[in-house]
């Protein structure tokens, strides 16, 4: 293997390999050096449990990737490395303790009949939401898609402003500053579709009184609605596989079990990286870090005092801990059957348990009543199970990534590898409760805490999935610092890339494919 490249690239999660493909369709050659023995942190899929049943690590959903500027920009060469994807028309629903559901569909109007069955007022704002929606996403896309630099900004601003006018302008900048819960009682009066809503808040740590995170639910929302879901064909995996095997067909080159113990550099510059096995890589034009900022701390040493200072602080959100199930079954659903065509099925009953279960993970406390999101992605994509099975994808939020304490005040243990089992005990009866008999159909499970999931990824700091808090002060310019939410960094050639840079977390690889299209000129 040759010792130079024009960009070596740290980790091989999806952002690092969907830059490298980028450059290299570019004429780059590309090193990709990834520590864990596959490539894709947290975006892989094993038979965690038993032979035959595969389950997704820690992401499922990969409708951010389907539906991004770089899949249009790569599909149909990653389609030719095996890329392939599973549509899920009913992408998301909630379970209630009361026996009542209500849930997103894109078929027919399943989603009205469900929202009319708890509010009739509520659908007809969900009637009013959609039809405004055509109109609404271009401005919000736009800004998500945006480069976070001040001529960029200005003139989203200005085009919004055309658009819009001042007055729905100004609505539009309040929304965006808006809570969840703030956006959800001015438009909703049932709690269970504000609840139903409110828990896609959570998957990005907004909890439903964080400023900021109104949008999500509503995107999640009204994006569910409009086009489903997607999910990998056999797994997430299939992204990561079919990554690997184009930049791999252009000339580049992806290692794994390789960790990278420097970044090398001549004064201010960055020009290239040591391994721990002792080999040098040289980059000639970039070096791109795939890590938390306070990984890429650890490889550089000391850069520039403002910037040192800003990865040092730089805030995580709490973790998760996940339980994958091997089912010789569905659940039955005690608020019905219906549940069972649903890929996401969340547990999570009001806005006010899921503020409380957010500050007691913040207090670092096991929650009393933890977030349930539980996949079903056989109920569409049954090659990952023998037949009749089915695997079960359970995320339990929030999680601390050190624990001080049991808010319930039942589980003694203050480490992780004693806490674990309890703690999915806790979880896996709040799963009972909503489908009885639930816990007679595991065949075999396999609990995965967040100190390993930060083992098996160190970006995953605390077991937090999204590499970093999105409240406003970490988010738009302030990701993961003003100034450097291109990616950039004080020395000349190195940039950092992934979920903790901008647009931030999720499967799209806008923060990949944003620093590659700068790099390579476009």
């Amino acid at each position: 293997m040759a010792d130079t490249f024009d960009a070596v690239l740290i980790g091989a999660g999806h952002n690092t390999l969907a830059a490298a493909l980028h450059l290299a369709a570019k004429g780059w050659r590309v090193g990709v050096f990834e520590q864990a023995a596959s490539a894709g942190g947290a975006v892989k899929t094993g038979e965690y449990t038993l032979p035959g049943f595969r389950h997704d690590w820690a992401a499922m959903n990969l409708s951010l990737f389907a539906g991004s500027p770089f899949f249009k920009a790569c599909g149909a060469e990653l389609a030719r490395h095996g890329c392939e994807f599973v549509p899920v028309d009913r992408p998301f629903a909630s379970s209630f303790p009361d026996g009542r559901w209500a849930g997103v569909s894109t078929v027919g109007d399943e989603t009205l009949a469900a929202f009319r069955a708890l509010s009739e007022a509520d659908a007809q704002s969900w009637q009013e939401l959609t039809s405004r929606f055509g109109a609404e996403a271009p401005h919000l896309f736009g800004l998500l898609g945006s480069r976070m630099r001040i001529r960029a900004l200005a003139y989203f601003g200005f085009k919004t402003l055309r658009g819009k006018g001042l007055a729905g302008s100004l609505d539009f900048t309040r929304f965006l500053l808006s809570s969840p819960r703030a956006w959800l009682e001015e438009t909703f009066r049932h709690p269970h579709i504000r609840a139903l809503l409110g828990a896609w808040g959570m998957h990005l740590d907004f909890a439903p009184d964080v400023a900021g995170g109104a949008m999500f639910p509503y995107l999640e929302g009204m994006a569910g609605q409009a086009f489903g879901m997607a999910i990998g064909k056999g797994g997430a995996d299939t992204i990561v596989r079919a990554l690997s095997a184009a930049i791999t067909a252009r000339g580049g080159t992806v290692e794994t079990g390789t960790a990278v113990a420097r970044i090398l550099r001549e004064g201010n510059r960055a020009t290239g990286i040591e391994l721990a096995d002792g080999r040098r890589i040289t980059a000639t034009k970039a070096v791109i870090a795939g890590t938390s900022p306070k990984g890429l701390r650890k490889l550089t040493g000391d850069t520039a005092p403002a910037f040192d200072k800003a990865m040092d602080g730089y805030r995580h959100a709490p973790g998760t801990m996940m339980i994958h199930l091997a089912m010789d079954a569905l659940p039955d659903w005690r608020a019905g059957d219906q549940l069972k065509r649903f890929a996401y099925v969340h547990l999570a009953p009001s806005l006010d348990q899921m503020a409380r279960t957010y500050q007691q993970a913040l207090a670092g406390l096991l929650p009393d009543e933890p977030i349930l999101v539980v996949g079903q992605p056989t109920v569409f994509d049954p090659s990952r199970a023998p037949e009749g099975k089915h695997v079960l994808w359970v995320q339990v939020r929030m999680a601390p990534g050190t624990i001080a304490g049991d808010a319930r005040g039942e589980i003694a243990a203050t480490d992780w590898a004693q806490a674990a089992e309890p703690f999915a005990e806790r979880a896996l009866s709040i799963l009972e409760v909503h489908a009885p008999g639930a816990r007679a159909k595991i065949l075999a499970r396999r609990i995965v805490t967040p100190v390993e999931l930060e083992a098996d990824n160190p970006n995953l700091v605390g077991g937090d999935q999204v590499c970093g808090s999105h409240h406003l002060s970490q988010h738009f310019i302030f990701r993961p610092a003003r100034g450097h939410a291109d990616g950039s960094t004080p020395l000349a050639h190195l940039h950092l890339t992934g979920a903790a840079v901008w647009p931030g977390a999720g499967t799209g690889a806008g923060p990949g494919f944003l620093l590659a299209r700068k790099l390579a000129g476009n």
